[in-house]
């Protein structure tokens, strides 16, 4: 018999809250949205979860998250087309991407992209949750079951193998270009 969708809910989504709230008040323009929006997200993974269960509920959690902030921005910019009288009050500045820009952002992301790719999975696993996730050292600490000065070894060498691989000549430095201090200490997942 399939678990309870309430049960699963509580189990699976709600203990990600105070990530999904980190999240959306470093994201959202407005804080007095933030409550609505938190429940919109609720919903939406609600809703979903009846049909199919994501099988990585803080992932999806947070993709739910991070579209509905980028709907909501993007219709907060839409603009009435309505006759005024004063037509020089149109004259507003476009802040459009140009095909450069989209470009050399694909191209960053890419990068970055590569970057993470040549880190060890324990590596790109701490930095993801300290950097993107933005979870403590503690907290890292305690979901992984490691100790701190675990976390901060693996900070410090994931942030170096970064450096060097998106700093360096084209991006095109590999783990094993990589000097035997940083490489070497990684790759036997200290």
């Amino acid at each position: 018999m399939p678990e309870n969708l309430n049960s699963w809910f509580a189990r699976e989504v709600l203990p990600h809250e105070a990530a999904l709230m980190r999240y959306l008040s470093r994201v959202c323009p407005d804080q007095d949205e933030v409550p609505d929006l938190r429940q919109d997200i609720y919903v939406k993974v609600y809703e979903v979860a009846r049909r199919q269960r994501p099988t990585i509920s803080r992932a999806y959690l947070l993709t739910i998250a991070r579209n509905l902030v980028v709907d909501r921005m993007r219709h907060s910019r839409i603009v009435s087309i309505q006759p005024t009288s004063d037509p020089d009050g149109l004259n507003v500045l476009v802040d459009e991407r140009s095909p450069e820009r989209h470009t050399h952002a694909s191209q960053e992301l890419q990068r970055l992209g590569m970057a993470f790719r040549v880190l060890p999975p324990r590596c790109r696993e701490v930095l993801w949750l300290r950097k993107v996730d933005e979870l403590s050292q503690l907290e890292v600490a305690r979901q992984l079951r490691v100790s701190v000065r675990t976390v901060e070894f693996h900070v410090r060498n994931g942030m170096r193998i970064l450096a060097q691989v998106l700093f360096s000549q084209g991006g095109q430095t590999r783990l094993g270009e990589l000097d035997e201090s940083n490489g070497s200490e990684l790759e036997n997942g200290k």
